[in-house]
């Protein structure tokens, strides 16, 4: 195992000082290391706040900043954090108009932030993603992962929060949101969890995993590699069949890398599913393409299509910023 650490058990804490040093302008490090806050918090708004593994970076900690989060929490690489952390990042940011979690859909991180909610002193409640349309209940208990629609539901809703929305109504925008968003990825190679030491799954060279999840979990299936436009095809129709009649009208497309995936490879995959889109009626007003929601080194990409109204549109817009995303003002 190559990779650029000098402990196992300071791979988190070091690393997230070095995010907080490098934007002392945005963020600021929590109580024991605990969490990840807005260096300036905002008097009398929502407080939102996220979390869950390590090695999704730049999701949540880099996130956090004006437009978006208040407070991210995270845990051991691929591990929720607990629910100390996450009363501790409430207590930290929250004030009288409340803290709305939001939350992939994983067994852990779920349980954990619901026993946060029920310890928190003042208003909580919590938008649950689930946007992976490669597997359902049948496959795990929770339903559907939360993956990379998790960026989409916490830019739109941050936007709300900042214009001064109220507890219920950002609830409500983040649970529309997440109904309208659906996502897919493909791994080309496996991630190395450092504490493993080992690849997670092994893939032969003509081999990739349909439906993969950010950690590494089986997807649909194991099949041999297509190219770029067939990929994208199946990913495709995929998340356009499960929208059903909702894929008709704006959208954003959203191509976003595991962590291994070079960007000349990214555009091309936008490239293949802009066009595929754009011939069923989805019309892409909207693009995001990068590395968001990664899986440490993982080679592959996801695919997300989140359906725009007038009012999805313009909270997209609106500015933000955070040491990964910034427009605007």
């Amino acid at each position: 195992m190559k990779k650029l650490i000098n402990a196992i058990d300071q791979i988190i804490p070091e690393s997230l000082a070095g995010l907080c040093t490098a934007h002392a302008d945005l963020l600021a490090l929590g109580a024991e290391g605990k969490f990840v806050q807005r260096a300036q918090l905002k008097p009398g708004k929502v407080a939102l706040i996220s979390g869950g593994g390590s090695g999704h970076e730049p999701l949540h900690a880099g996130f956090v900043g004006h437009g978006m989060l208040d407070a991210a929490c995270p845990g051991q690489v691929f591990t929720s954090p607990t629910p100390d952390q996450m009363l501790a990042a409430a207590d930290a940011v929250g004030g009288d108009a409340g803290v709305l979690f939001i939350v992939k859909n994983y067994e852990g991180d779920v349980m954990n932030f619901e026993m946060a909610k029920e310890m928190a002193s003042g208003k909580v409640e919590t938008v649950i993603t689930n946007d992976d349309v490669a597997v359902d209940k049948s496959t795990y208990s929770t339903g559907r992962r939360g993956v990379a629609g998790t960026l989409v539901v916490e830019k739109i809703v941050g936007a709300a929060a900042e214009q001064g929305r109220d507890l219920a109504a950002l609830k409500a925008l983040g649970d529309h949101v997440n109904a309208r968003t659906r996502s897919m990825g493909v791994a080309l190679t496996s991630c190395t969890v450092p504490a493993a030491g080992k690849p997670t799954f092994s893939l032969g060279e003509d081999e990739m995993e349909m439906g993969v999840g950010i950690h590494g979990e089986p997807g649909r299936r194991r099949v041999k590699l297509k190219s770029a436009d067939g990929i994208a095809q199946e990913m495709v129709e995929a998340i356009v069949s499960d929208l059903g009649t909702g894929a008709r009208g704006d959208a954003l497309l959203l191509v976003n890398g595991f962590g291994g995936t070079p960007l000349i490879e990214l555009y091309l995959m936008y490239h293949a599913a802009h066009k595929l889109l754009s011939a069923r009626n989805v019309r892409i007003t909207r693009s995001l393409v990068g590395n968001y929601v990664t899986s440490l080194e993982m080679a592959g990409c996801s695919l997300t299509v989140s359906m725009l109204d007038g009012e999805a549109t313009r909270l997209w817009d609106a500015p933000v910023h955070t040491p990964a995303l910034r427009w605007g003002k």
